[in-house]
This record gives structure tokens, C-alpha cells and sequence, in this order.
């Protein structure tokens, strides 16, 4: 998607050999209007796939999933990393492995939310090492919800994550890809 390689070219800083941020657009400071055309894009990708639901780790998948759904007419419901006093007791759980803030959450989705045989579709701002992704499709089995695809901002190819779920035969749409990182700069796959 052009406007977001631009926007990632523009804005984005490169940190190491393998972290993008991207908090000018995506992840700290949030820019509405392009996460607006990001969730009508992802609608169009799975407009043939019948969603109930849209799911997503908080908080960075927030943005992009909540236009997803408003684009597809659908809820967005969003796993929680630390318990409320106010989530239900009755949740589904999994552990995910955040590689950028080298910690393991414990992520969930109260039940109330996600329901038997509902298809729902995976949003998340990247896709690196599928954490995130396989937590989300870990509670959707839990919940024996249909995962019809993963809806992917900003995926490095040059990492596990894809492989991963492609060898699972899980539908991706990666909005932007990321083949490496060189001298500083973002260069992206064909």
C-alpha cells in the first residue's frame, strides 16, 4: 500500500537490525485519517470473507482494528494485557512474547465477547515473529471462533512470523512489507 510505505519512509525510524518505529503515525501519536484508509483496505481484502468480529492485542493494533471493523460494520474487540477489576473472572487466555518490550504478557479477552462459531479477522500493527498473532488464534481456538485471516500493517519478512503462519495455511494481508533494513533505511519487498 503506497500511501503507507510514503508514510513509513517519511516517519519512520529504524533502531537496530530489526526495529521499526513508527510511534509519528501508528503506535504513540495516531494518524486518523490514515488509519482510516488502512481498515478500508483490510475490508477489501476480506470483504468475500463474511467477518462477525475483529480482534486485536491492545494497544497498537487498536487503531487500525477499530477502522477495520467500522469499515466491515462489524465489532472490534481487543485482548486486554493486564486484568481490571472490572474484567469478568470468565476469560480466555494466552501468553504472548513482546520481542520490543522484552516481556511476556498475559492477554485476554472476556468471554461475553467472543462466541462459538463466530468468524473473526486478526488485525495487528506488525508482524515480526507471530507472538501476537498466535496468542490471538490460541484464544479464538479457546473460543472455537473461526480465524478467517490476519490483517497485517507492517510485516518483516525477513523474520519468522509469516513463515509461521503460512505453514499453519492462515490467510495474511500485509499492507506493507519489509524485505530489510539497510544503513538506516526501510527497503521494501516487491
Amino acid at each position: 500500500m503506497k500511501i503507507l510505505e510514503d508514510r513509513t519512509k517519511q516517519d519512520g525510524r529504524v533502531l537496530g537490525e530489526d526495529v521499526l518505529k513508527v510511534d509519528n503515525f501508528l503506535n504513540h501519536q495516531v494518524d486518523p485519517e490514515l488509519m482510516q484508509a488502512l481498515g478500508e483496505e483490510f475490508a477489501r481484502l476480506f470483504a468475500d470473507e463474511k467477518v462477525d468480529k475483529v480482534l486485536t492485542v491492545e494497544s497498537s493494533g487498536i487503531a487500525p482494528a477499530v477502522f477495520a471493523a467500522l469499515a466491515l460494520h462489524v465489532p472490534m474487540v481487543f485482548a486486554r494485557k493486564k486484568k481490571s477489576i472490572t474484567l469478568s473472572a470468565e476469560s480466555y487466555v494466552a501468553d504472548v512474547y513482546s520481542f520490543t518490550k522484552q516481556e511476556t504478557n498475559h492477554v485476554m479477552i472476556d468471554k461475553r465477547f467472543l462466541h462459538e462459531g463466530e468468524r473473526v479477522l486478526l488485525i495487528d500493527d506488525f508482524l515480526a515473529n507471530g507472538q501476537a498473532v498466535t496468542g490471538l488464534m490460541e484464544i479464538a481456538e479457546a473460543a472455537q471462533a473461526e480465524v478467517i485471516g490476519v490483517g497485517i500493517v507492517v510485516e518483516k519478512t525477513f523474520q519468522k512470523g509469516r513463515a509461521m503462519l503460512d505453514d499453519q495455511g492462515v490467510h495474511v494481508e500485509s499492507l506493507a512489507r519489509i524485505a530489510a533494513f539497510e544503513n538506516g533505511q526501510v527497503v521494501f519487498a516487491d
